[in-house]
């Protein structure tokens, strides 16, 4: 039955079926060889061995029988098979440039730029946004803070309060040397900062300050970056611990002084070309010289009466201006022949001479000469290699000169004979770097001690340092608590034991004793 069975089965193969047959029997037939010669081959190896060898064969088998190296020949092989991309093509994004108002150096716009000394120019004039800043219109303005609260009476107060201690002081406010240097040191050391001695008087950075000489109350002005002018009598109460801000000019007020004829005048000049008297009687700022396409760093009083003064430009111009005359023009203008004019300051005694601080340079001149085109300097100073930022006449007798300069030194020359001065007698060294966001240093005189000088400190902790001409330090004023920011313009009381400090944030304060 067996037998039969499989004849019908072998009947019915088909010829492919048989060749197959014998394909595989063959392919069978080769394995069994294959395997008794590697397995004659294999003898005397590890299990670890044979175990690996058994795997990698069982893994080519397996990928054999997939058939992948066919299949990638033929999908090479075809163009038709090849991978399209679908969906939305990537569009090229087109760079789009904003035209700007492009910059351009001085140089190449023809300008005759008296700063090109590859020296450092801090506190230059900034570039301004008009509609942020716009230029304080012509004529006289209205003396009204911007703080003001109608019908509270404080400010009323605040400048009949101005005016009667202005009253008091006309004409005895006579700076006068301290014969006794020991109590003049221990006055300074019995100074400390006033229990309501520290306020914010205008909003932004202070570029100047100034003291006002009466001696029975305490009236300090403040002007900062963007043109306001504060004043602040810390005893006055009122809702901004008696600070009121006003704002006379646009740009910085950098020069700053209580008229030496009436306490009751406080003038003001600033980068926007204005200078402004502030009148506590007739409560407007008064509009004393304009120059709308210029730009000021300084002035000081030329007569005693302070009538006329001397300004400085930032181009190196010195104008002397008349505010008896009618309008707001020059009397006489000059070039000093300078890179730039930094401050101007005028001899104590020899109203004729004057000092000014430029761009590595300090030159005196004779005020006399002005109504020429070019003056030429009488004296120049040597010894500065980097910009200075200041230089005044000691106050009293004008035997001094007090300079301070961006190569970290403070030098105090020698000028009772304005024949001939020679190198400074003291070269003080001192951190002037301030950088960016400071005002710069800028030492002055004690008007009560003209051989004695305050100057802010970059040092920690925060400190208000007061020198001697010789370059001994006499004090620092300090105060842990409250006193915790770099005061860079300082000024001190005419005849009492008062500094006033300011720093970068609009804030002034006041050490007494």
């Amino acid at each position: 039955m067996l037998t039969r069975v499989a004849i019908e089965s072998s009947a019915n193969t088909t010829p492919h079926t048989v060749e197959r047959s014998s394909d595989e029997h063959s392919d069978h037939t080769q394995e069994t060889n294959d395997d008794k010669q590697s397995d004659q081959e294999l003898l005397g190896l590890s299990p670890y061995e044979l175990e690996r060898l058994k795997n990698i064969k069982e893994n080519a088998k397996f990928l054999n029988s997939l058939k992948l190296l066919e299949s990638a020949s033929v999908l090479r092989s075809s163009p038709n098979n090849r991978r399209k991309t679908n969906g939305i093509k990537r569009e090229k994004k087109v760079k789009i440039i904003e035209e700007s108002t492009r910059r351009r150096s001085t140089r190449l716009q023809g300008i005759n730029n008296p700063l090109t000394n590859n020296t450092e120019q801090p506190n230059m004039p900034e570039p301004v946004v008009l509609e942020e800043h716009p230029m304080k219109p012509p004529g006289p303005l209205e003396l009204m803070p911007i703080n003001f609260v109608e019908g509270s009476g404080t400010f009323e107060n605040f400048v009949k309060t101005w005016d009667s201690i202005s009253q008091v002081v006309t004409g005895s406010s006579k700076t006068t040397q301290s014969a006794d240097f020991k109590r003049y040191v221990s006055g300074l050391k019995s100074m400390s900062l006033l229990d309501n001695g520290v306020a914010k008087v205008v909003r932004d950075r202070i570029f100047s300050v100034a003291v006002h000489p009466s001696e029975s109350q305490i009236l300090v002005a403040a002007g900062d970056k963007w043109g306001q002018v504060g004043l602040w009598n810390p005893n006055h109460q009122s809702h901004d611990n008696g600070a009121y801000a006003f704002t006379p000019h646009s740009r910085p007020v950098c020069c700053m002084y209580f008229s030496p004829s009436n306490s009751a005048h406080l003038l003001s000049l600033s980068y926007d070309g204005t200078v402004r008297c502030g009148d506590a009687n007739r409560l407007v700022f008064e509009e004393i010289y304009r120059d709308a396409e210029d730009s000021f760093s300084s002035f000081d009083f030329l007569s005693p009466d302070a009538s006329v003064l001397l300004v400085s430009h930032w181009d190196a111009h010195l104008s002397l201006v008349d505010s008896r005359t009618p309008g707001t023009s020059y009397e006489h203008r000059t070039s000093l022949g300078m890179k730039s004019a930094r401050t101007v300051n005028v001899h104590p005694v020899n109203r004729n001479i004057c000092v000014v601080a430029g761009a590595c340079d300090v030159c005196i001149y004779d005020v006399r000469k002005l109504n020429k085109k070019t003056t030429q300097p009488v004296l120049s100073l040597i010894g500065h290699t980097r910009s200075v930022a200041s230089a005044y006449f000691s106050p009293v007798t004008g035997n001094r000169i007090l300079t301070t300069c961006a190569d970290d030194l403070i030098r105090v020359y020698d000028s009772s004979s304005l024949s001939s001065v020679d190198l400074p007698f003291t070269s003080l060294r001192h951190n002037n770097n301030t950088g960016r966001w400071l005002t710069r240093f800028r030492a002055v005189w004690d008007p009560k001690q003209e051989d004695c000088f305050v100057i802010g400190s970059m040092l920690r902790p925060r400190q208000i340092p007061v020198f001697h001409e010789n370059g001994n330090l006499l004090h620092s004023f300090q105060d842990s608590e409250y006193l915790g920011s770099v005061c860079s313009i300082n000024a001190m009381h005419p005849t009492r034991n008062l500094l006033v400090g300011g720093n970068s944030s609009g804030r002034l304060h006041i050490f007494c004793g």
